[in-house]
């Protein structure tokens, strides 16, 4: 059970507090409301070059990271298709540091050019280590554009291509962070051993007088129903073949979301789950085998992905991964077996609040869905789940023309 408090400031920001007297550490956590699909189809991965920006100097302050390691503090952020969120932890004592480089950056980047070249060659650069100059590193570039037609999911936050972070001007950037980086879409979390009324005197002292800002209102295309199997071939100087399937599944409010998590862990959570049990250790088929979901705010994808053994055909591991799939589609998983990978996922889950860092995101991250107190329903909502859940939903995504595959080959 993770208690706290919240308070908003008359700016919009929303702040919550939670008090952990077990850590001298506290960690001030700030969750800004834009990732990769609020981003221009034409302009991309500027979500993610804007995760490097904030590095590069406030207004005030035009070196991030000195103030931080100085109060014996760490930082860090990460961006994804739906949020962007930014962390300090530090010694209780200099709680205020982070308060004030915060709201420094919130207010207002330096927004010079030198720092817009040195982050967008930084981004380059990832671009080109994580997914062009490493193995099946671009993989999801092309099977998210398969699986998503009209959604703005359809990119990578890296974004779609090098010339997009090549072309951003200055004034793309801020009008970027004027549009997005605003108090009245943020929330602001605290966790460690503070009080509230101390937190309310350090929010309205260093983040009151933040103006509010107009934030547009996020309207995205629906992605219509996929009616129809989807393949892609790329030919790739890579050592084994590999298989990438993208299935359409619900979102991130919706009640079969838990289920299809529990799904994911039942088929490749471990050693002992079906996928490598059964294609990894009995067939030989795979070297390695994954099934894991994207956990979009919106309408999701259901991933699987293998990399082949040597010598087995593309269509041999797509046949063996569909009698898995139909397998869990229409009989009833063991209570055993289920029960297993529940109680997994709620060591995890347990295991994860002796952290103030992971508290102060998951309320962060919950407020953003509607209402951080339902951090705490999260394990009520998987421990529901049933057997007849599992297979009812399993059969509404594992449908043929409901998936997109690429197909990974070597080149001979």
């Amino acid at each position: 059970m993770i208690d706290f408090q919240r308070f908003v400031l008359d700016n919009g920001l929303r702040v919550i507090v939670h008090k952990d007297t077990s850590t001298p550490i506290v960690t001030v956590n700030l969750l800004y409301d834009v990732g990769a699909k609020d981003e221009n189809p034409n302009k991309t991965g500027f979500a993610h070059l804007f995760e490097h920006l904030m590095f590069g100097g406030s207004i005030n302050i035009p070196v991030y990271d000195m103030p931080v390691q100085i109060v014996g503090g760490q930082n860090n952020a990460f961006t994804n298709n739906d949020l962007t969120n930014y962390y300090v932890a530090l010694p209780k004592e200099n709680l205020e540091t982070a308060f004030w480089l915060e709201s420094d950056r919130m207010l207002s980047l330096a927004f010079s050019e030198k720092s817009l070249e040195v982050q967008r060659n930084v981004v380059i650069e990832e671009f080109r280590q994580r997914y062009l100059n490493q193995p099946y590193g671009d993989s999801s570039l092309f099977l998210r554009p398969l699986a998503y037609k009209v959604h703005p999911y359809s990119w990578s936050t890296i974004g779609k291509e090098i010339s997009h972070i090549e072309n951003a001007q200055i004034q793309d950037v801020k009008d970027f962070f004027f549009k997005h980086y605003a108090p009245n879409n943020c929330i602001l979390v605290v966790a460690g051993n503070v009080e509230t009324q101390e937190i309310k005197e350090l929010s309205e002292k260093w983040f009151g007088t933040i103006e509010r800002r107009d934030v547009p209102k996020r309207n995205l295309p629906q992605e219509p129903l996929q009616n129809e199997k989807r393949t892609l071939t790329l030919e790739r100087d890579v050592p084994f073949d590999a298989i990438y399937m993208a299935y359409h599944m619900c979102d991130r409010k919706h009640k079969d979301y838990q289920t299809c998590d529990l799904i994911s862990d039942l088929l490749s959570n471990g050693e002992s789950s079906r996928l490598y049990r059964r294609l990894v250790l009995e067939q030989r088929l795979f070297s390695n085998i994954d099934a894991y979901i994207s956990g979009h705010i919106e309408n999701g994808l259901f991933f699987i992905q293998g990399k082949l053994m040597e010598g087995v055909e593309l269509s041999a591991a797509e046949e063996a991964i569909n009698k898995e799939l139909l397998q869990i589609s229409t009989q009833l998983v063991e209570d055993i077996e289920l029960e297993k990978v529940k109680n997994k996922l709620e060591a995890s889950l347990i295991f994860s609040e002796t952290s103030t860092w992971n508290k102060a995101v998951n309320l962060a991250y919950y407020e953003l869905l509607g209402d951080a107190a339902e951090v705490n329903n999260e394990l009520d909502r998987y421990r529901s789940v049933t057997p007849q859940q599992i297979m009812e939903t399993a059969a509404k995504i594992f449908r043929p023309e409901n998936t997109s595959i690429l197909y990974y080959k070597a080149k001979k």
